[in-house]
């Protein structure tokens, strides 16, 4: 079994009416209701109604429509654009599910977009990541499950119980439909490349990074690759694609100086903000771009060649396995890989 995979015949051990399950409820907000409906549905359950509008002030109003004491709530708000907007939708919920005395609350955050500020890296800045996490817990959070946070480090920001999860399970799963024999696993940067060698060895691939040094919040420098790429397909693995600003580079530079083959992007997290969409869509070597739906993507957001995974299942058994008290420790992001 691949790492983080989850059999789909697990879905027979839990569905609406098992006694684990008679006191679990899940709610949505506004953010990604196709995805907490998937994660609802793997479960055997219902999303619960919620009520949300925001008052003339742009004050939001918010009502659970289910009564919540003595249960287990699941609400599910990844932080997408509008963050801030998502991001006090969320809160307000756990506030409610608290005071409405609920057993346990649990924030189910597939794109936690505030993980990128983890480190004081200028003076007079905020260490978002932390301060988020603080703010959950003050409102009521008990337990947090997300998916591929931007540094392992952001994990032990939060002083309540939080499951990690990784996407590679369905990478793997898609990736080794292709031919893979000229192919090679590339991290944008050295700080990321623990977490894509574990997707190489999955692979049974080599593995190479590329120097990148950042200039502003869409630009990059890459410096160099260090691995053998040289008319190599290249298989280029990162975190979030926002702008595209480091693909792009990485790409170029390795198109330039190593004279590489066919390109598939992935990335657990797609955005595609400003200029993501013209940049990626102006590289012809790229023959993917793979992600997950850890993030809602209209039409417009869409580039070229697009490929949406849908993580709703990991996220459901992580779910399950909490639920029955059984270990989770296969789903997460930092796990050894399974011989």
């Amino acid at each position: 079994m691949t790492e983080g995979n989850v059999p789909q015949s697990a879905k027979l051990k839990h569905q609406a009416g098992a006694p684990a399950f008679d006191d679990v409820l899940m709610f949505s907000g506004s953010a990604h209701p196709t995805l907490a409906r998937a994660i609802a549905g793997y479960l055997g359950l219902d999303l619960a109604p919620t009520i949300i509008r925001k008052f003339s002030n742009d004050d939001f109003y918010i009502q659970l429509g289910s009564s919540v004491r003595a249960k287990q709530v699941f609400v599910v708000q990844p932080l997408s654009p509008p963050c801030s907007d998502n991001l006090m939708e969320l809160l307000l919920m756990l506030d409610i599910a608290r005071s409405g005395a609920a057993k346990d609350v649990c924030a189910v955050i597939p794109y936690y977009s505030y993980a990128r500020s983890d480190k004081k890296d200028a003076p007079r800045i905020s260490i978002a990541a932390r301060l988020i996490a603080d703010l959950l817990t003050t409102a009521g959070a008990t337990q947090i499950i997300t998916m591929t946070l931007h540094s392992p480090q952001v994990h032990g920001f939060f002083s309540v119980p939080t499951d990690h999860l990784t996407a590679h399970s369905v990478f793997v799963e898609h990736l080794k439909k292709k031919d893979l024999r000229r192919s090679v696993v590339v991290a944008p940067d050295v700080g990321h490349a623990k977490r894509v060698g574990k997707l190489a060895k999955e692979l049974d691939l080599p593995l190479a990074a590329g120097e990148k040094t950042r200039l502003t919040d869409n630009t990059v420098a890459i410096t160099g690759v260090m691995g053998d790429v040289k008319n190599k397909d290249v298989i280029l693995l990162d975190d979030e694609i926002a702008t595209a600003g480091t693909i792009t580079e990485i790409v170029h530079y390795m198109q330039k100086h190593h004279s590489v083959r066919r390109i598939t992007v992935v990335g657990t997290h797609g955005l595609f903000t400003g200029p993501a969409i013209e940049r990626l869509n102006a590289i012809e070597a790229i023959d993917e771009i793979v992600v997950t739906n850890t993030v809602p993507l209209s039409e417009s957001q869409r580039p070229e060649r697009l490929v949406v995974l849908s993580v709703a299942r990991i996220f459901g058994e992580v779910i399950r396995r909490n639920v029955q008290g059984e270990s989770v420790g296969s789903l997460f992001e930092f796990w050894p890989i399974s011989n």
